[in-house]
């Protein structure tokens, strides 16, 4: 069988294996309080959970994710993974892009072009696609886990004041929050809860929550909350006008980005196009399009000019789509 052949199915069988870990990864039910919040715990608290093994990792793996979380880049990743509620640790996630871009890398290098700079340049874009693709992923994840949590914030307070004026404490309304709202919100409550459980006092545990959901609406409802305790203050009819500010809050912003959507995909669709087809060319007919680095002078001077314009048009198009309420 000829060796190219080999190779693809080779790639292929890893782009699976990776698809299906993300799958798994995803949908389990691995990262416990122990796992995912013990980076937000006391030092303590989190020397003990850094001890505990999962028992489903091999010796590399842990190496790999205790050397990599030691580091700023490893935290940064953490705290991006946990607002995303994706289930991997930052050693696994790094490994994925490695894996992934060396896989595209090595198709882009081996099946596109006829000379070396042309396959090189294929590597690199396969590459590109390998690192870029994760990174994009995680950040859609990123969104729709914020939006779906910010629309759910004044049903959750409206939910709190009722316990509260029905002779709740504070806890005991969190706790409910985190029985009877669906998730994304009831996940995070439920991890506030569980830290106050383990010790934690509820304006840290409450910070906590606002850095791993970073969102305005919430603030205000950190603030008020934290405010209230050292001041005092009837916390019911506060959080009732905060749910009310919020949710009028909510209302304006679906408005405008109904009335501003036209330009946004306007924005994004007229500047994704260029790029697209300049890739799409460049694997169908790489000699045709190799006459832009032939001469570099001209070529460069051109594709360099149209990445400026582009990027300057898609950044004001978005910049007037951007109203702040």
């Amino acid at each position: 069988m000829n060796p190219l052949i080999i190779l693809l199915i080779g790639v292929i069988i890893v782009l699976i294996l990776i698809a299906v870990g993300v799958f798994v990864s995803s949908s389990s039910e691995r990262n416990l309080v122990e796992d995912r919040l013990g980076r937000y715990l006391d030092d303590d608290k989190t020397k003990d959970t850094e001890s505990k093994k999962d028992p489903s990792s091999t010796v590399l793996t842990e190496w790999v994710n205790q050397r990599v979380d030691r580091s700023t880049l490893g935290d940064r990743i953490s705290k991006n993974l946990a607002r995303a509620d994706m289930k991997f640790k930052s050693g696994e996630f790094i490994a994925m892009i490695v894996i992934l871009a060396t896989s595209l890398g090595t198709m882009g290098f081996v099946f596109t072009g006829n000379t070396v700079p042309a396959r090189l340049l294929s590597g690199l874009l396969g590459m590109g696609f390998g690192i870029a693709l994760p990174i994009i992923y995680l950040r859609s994840q990123q969104g729709k886990r914020l939006s779906r949590f910010s629309n759910q914030l004044p049903d959750m307070l409206n939910l709190v004041v009722n316990g509260l004026r029905a002779g709740f404490s504070t806890m005991q309304a969190l706790e409910s929050v985190s029985k009877e709202m669906p998730p994304p919100i009831s996940d995070e409550f439920r991890r506030v809860v569980q830290e106050m459980q383990l010790g934690i006092p509820m304006d840290k545990a409450l910070e906590n929550l606002l850095r791993r959901i970073p969102s305005e609406d919430l603030d205000f409802v950190v603030t008020a909350v934290n405010v209230q305790r050292e001041v005092g203050g009837p916390l019911a009819e506060i959080l009732d006008t905060i749910a009310f500010t919020i949710r009028e809050r909510i209302r304006i912003k679906g408005d405008i980005r109904v009335m501003t959507s036209q330009v946004v995909m306007s924005g994004r669709i007229l500047s994704a196009v260029p790029f697209v087809i300049f890739v799409l060319l460049w694997f169908i007919n790489n000699s045709y399009m190799s006459e832009f680095f032939n001469n570099l002078v001209c070529g460069g001077s051109a594709l360099g000019l149209g990445v400026i314009m582009i990027s300057v048009g898609y950044f004001v198009m978005m910049k007037i789509a951007d109203i702040e309420v």
